[in-house]
């Protein structure tokens, strides 16, 4: 098989050829390789990858696989934990390379989190959700990069550099998963885990033209997730299509022992997936999201909501007064919560230590000073201000009030309504250094995806399809030096109610099945 036709596969797809032995995991190997070659100078997605050590697990599947096919009794190659694959059935992601976001744990390797304070850090155990990755199969290439320690939204904030979108090099990501979407987007895996604290999955994903599942929170464990703000933080899959993105969730949910959090949640029906059937189905538009000053996303939503009625949905315009709160809510809490889980880092235990100090009040001061990047620092500072016992009541307290209440909106509206459409973000990916001269402009943009974070509902971001004649237009502009904004991925997204994934995905894969329609 050529390279252009293995890169051209899904996930699923690549798994099934591997199993049936129409291509071999090195060759899908090879052939992600041969793109980051090309394409990493210029996007700087991967902060390590580990080529060689890659390439020697896709032989000792494809062995694997060939001595099973032939006499069913072969030792395959040590998964994590003891396991060996040829002691299973053949998992989900056998020999698929795919990719992780540098927060997330993996014994004997870096973990950063895009900082300078933890730029030498080894991980002493692995994620549990990149531990059930590894168990289904999958060959972890490297790990991406990303605004540091989750803090920002484009993939600039990174001590190691930004990361550009490969729709356009002189346009940023997204993020904070930045990383991992613009790996995805160019070749360099064929999936990637991401995290998502107010967006840091869909608003990437939605900004490389992929789709982003945001899981209800919970479902997915946050054992070895480096925290950010804990109680919205969750791990979830960055790929090119529904399907991809319903077989990861499968793979890496459910509760676990390490993570008192986590909870037992459904899996998605991919074969339900198909059949689905707006027809009577009730989707709420909320107009405080939906605003005709970002042309693409109001056409985007117009034409989506139309195509949705015309295959028999009910879709209405409501209001929810308490979503222009929701940016303010979450900014207060998240950035009181990443101030209390970053104290940790102090220059005693692990990370950075700066040198040259006189006390232990020094120590404290200078490290972090030099550890933490800008970003990271206005929201300690912020989160440390809310928190404090002049503002605790009039603000901590006041925004946990104020979440409650959005959460009996949602509650509300999904008592009349099975899903909520709204855009991704309110225009196309920015351009390079565009955020850093109003970081306040950035926050607002967080609008249409803190909600579902705030709410611990699942959300997914999935491109719009643009017809036919649409693409060709839009082709022709990408190749101009510089595309327009109208040849630039919009992203589109639903909201489900708690444990909604099956609803969610399932309409998403209803539009990417017709989307030609739109």
């Amino acid at each position: 098989m050529e390279i252009n036709e293995i890169l051209n596969l899904s996930a699923i797809e690549l798994a099934e050829h591997i199993q049936e032995q129409k291509v071999t995991s090195e060759e899908a190997v090879r052939a992600v390789f041969k793109n980051i070659d090309e394409c990493e100078s210029n996007v700087h997605a991967y902060l390590d990858f580990w080529k060689e050590e890659s390439l020697k697990k896709a032989r000792e599947i494809d062995e694997m696989i060939v001595n099973r096919a032939s006499s069913g009794t072969a030792r395959g190659p040590e998964c994590r934990g003891g396991n060996r694959l040829s002691d299973l059935e053949l998992p989900p992601l056998l020999g698929v390379p795919v990719a992780v976001k540098d927060n997330l744990l993996l014994t004997g390797k870096k973990m950063t989190c895009g900082s300078k304070m933890l730029q030498d850090y080894i991980a002493p155990y692995t994620a549990t959700c990149v531990e059930k990755l590894e168990k289904a199969g999958a060959i972890i290439l490297g790990k991406t990069n990303m605004d540091e320690f989750g803090m920002g939204a484009s993939t600039e904030h990174s001590f190691f550099g930004a990361t550009l979108n490969p729709k356009d090099y002189k346009r940023v990501p997204g993020g904070s998963s930045g990383g991992s979407a613009a790996a995805v987007a160019y070749g360099g895996a064929f999936a990637a885990l991401g995290t998502d604290s107010g967006g840091s999955i869909r608003q990437p994903a939605a900004f490389c033209g992929l789709v982003g599942l945001r899981p209800t929170y919970g479902s997915v464990s946050r054992h070895g997730l480096t925290a950010f703000a804990s109680s919205m933080d969750v791990a979830g899959p960055i790929t090119r299509g529904t399907r991809d993105a319903a077989a990861l969730f499968n793979i890496v949910t459910g509760p676990d022992s390490k993570d008192q959090t986590s909870v037992f949640a459904p899996k998605v029906d991919l074969a339900e997936m198909e059949k689905y059937d707006p027809s009577g189905k009730r989707i709420a538009i909320p107009k405080q999201l939906f605003s005709e000053e970002a042309k693409e996303n109001f056409e985007a939503i117009s034409r989506t909501g139309e195509f949705l009625k015309n295959n028999g949905a009910r879709v209405d315009l409501i209001d929810m007064p308490v979503l222009d709160y929701a940016v303010a809510i979450y900014y207060i809490l998240s950035s009181a919560e990443a101030s209390a889980n970053l104290a940790r880092f102090d220059g005693i235990r692990y990370g950075y230590r700066a040198s040259g100090v006189q006390d232990i009040t020094e120590l404290y001061r200078k490290t972090r000073s030099e550890g933490f990047g800008k970003e990271v620092k206005r929201r300690i500072l912020l989160g440390n201000y809310v928190l404090s016992s002049e503002h605790f009541n009039d603000c901590f307290r006041q925004a946990e009030r104020a979440r409650n209440m959005l959460k009996k909106a949602f509650d509300e509206a999904f008592s009349k309504y099975d899903l909520i459409l709204c855009p991704t973000a309110p225009g196309v990916a920015p351009l390079l250094h565009e955020i850093d001269k109003d970081p306040l402009s950035t926050y607002i943009a967080d609008l249409c995806t803190v909600p579902a974070s705030l709410c611990g509902l699942p959300a997914v971001s999935v491109p719009f399809p643009r017809k036919e004649d649409e693409s060709d237009s839009a082709s022709k502009e990408e190749d101009a030096a510089v595309p327009s904004a109208r040849a630039l991925p919009v992203g589109i997204q639903f909201i489900g109610p708690r444990f909604g994934e099956q609803e969610i995905l399932s309409a998403a894969r209803f539009l990417e099945r017709g989307g030609q329609k739109i």
